[in-house]
């Protein structure tokens, strides 16, 4: 079977993504290569985060790699976090203060639209291809369930009625905007990566 690295230590996206990739591949991650530094998520698009971040592991390893960058983009708070979704409320990543500060910021605000976005940059075979979902929904008053990570407890996406942390890790994953873009990165894979970029987009 194909081995891929998953450049990350993110222990909720590994398990997300082996449910989503199944066993089709031989999926690795950082800490599997004894890679524990943190890379630098410091540009300023999605696109160049996970870019930087795949080349940065296949400079390192040699191996095919991918790397993904999601944000949170709320409309009334003109796209943010976005980009700076995993350390809005200060490095130290901490989800729970990130959530408080949106939904402080969100306070008495009628337009509660927002959108979830995952971009996928994958180096492979010396090329490099890049992937997106995208999901949307609209930003609770406070949290709601006990699954998920990150801004899941607060976001409800469209044509649902729980958040995504009310959903099991299955149903999430039928509808999520990292299952859509990972879908993609799947189906390139499994063709052994013969799809045009272009009709993978």
């Amino acid at each position: 079977m194909m081995k891929v690295v998953f450049a990350t230590n993110n222990k909720h996206k590994l398990t997300e993504i082996k449910d989503l990739l199944g066993d089709s591949f031989i999926l690795l991650s950082l800490n599997d290569l004894n890679i524990n530094e943190d890379i630098p998520e410091d540009l300023p698009t999605l696109e160049g985060n996970a870019s930087f971040k795949a080349n940065y592991i296949h400079k390192a390893t040699g191996m095919n790699v991918f790397a993904d960058d999601t944000g949170l983009e709320v409309e009334e708070l003109h796209g943010m976090p976005g980009v700076h979704s995993a350390r809005f409320a200060g490095e130290n990543k901490d989800f729970k203060e990130n959530t408080k500060k949106v939904l402080k910021l969100m306070e008495n605000k009628k337009n509660r639209r927002a959108q979830f976005r995952t971009v996928i940059a994958l180096l492979f075979n010396g090329k490099e291809y890049l992937f997106d979902g995208t999901v949307k929904g609209m930003l609770l008053h406070k949290p709601r369930g006990n699954g998920g990570f990150g801004y899941d407890p607060i976001f409800v996406p469209d044509g649902e009625k729980r958040s995504f942390a009310e959903m099991s890790l299955s149903e999430k994953n039928r509808i999520s905007h990292r299952a859509i873009a990972f879908e993609k990165l799947r189906l390139f894979l499994s063709q052994d990566a013969k799809f045009d970029n272009k009709a993978m987009n």
